[in-house]
């Protein structure tokens, strides 16, 4: 059986795949991402950089018109007048590559979704004892 070098082992596999112009873009999102999230895990999830801190934090993933952003729907929600621009589903919303990445309203976003993703934790555990 043959290893399939198609899927990325790691998130710098997965950025070096695309050209330049969108290496730089998914690089701007990891930067922030790990800005606001810097205890956060990078892992390959459903082939595409996913970043955990007590369960799924956010991911992202690159495609030929856009970059997907992936923060659950309660990021979407939360954010739901800002990201009313750009075209999107329940726990997505896509960045068209034609135009700037709002990485300050990413990274509110991965704050929010860091705090969301602590608080269930906590209550969690709270429920254990």
């Amino acid at each position: 059986m043959t290893e399939d070098k198609t899927k990325p082992d790691n998130i710098d596999e997965y950025i070096a795949a695309f050209p330049q112009n969108i290496q730089e873009r998914l690089q701007a999102i990891r930067a922030i991402v790990r800005e606001a999230a810097p205890d956060a895990e990078e892992i390959i999830k459903y082939q595409m950089p996913t970043f955990m801190l007590k369960g799924n934090l956010v991911h992202f993933a690159a495609f030929k018109n856009h970059i997907g952003f992936y923060p659950t729907p309660t990021g979407i929600e939360a954010f739901q007048k800002e990201l009313s621009v750009y075209k999107g589903a329940k726990g997505s919303i896509q960045f068209p590559l034609d135009q700037p990445l709002p990485l300050e309203l990413i990274g509110k976003i991965v704050h929010f979704r860091v705090a969301e993703n602590l608080e269930k934790a906590a209550a969690k555990s709270k429920k254990k004892k």
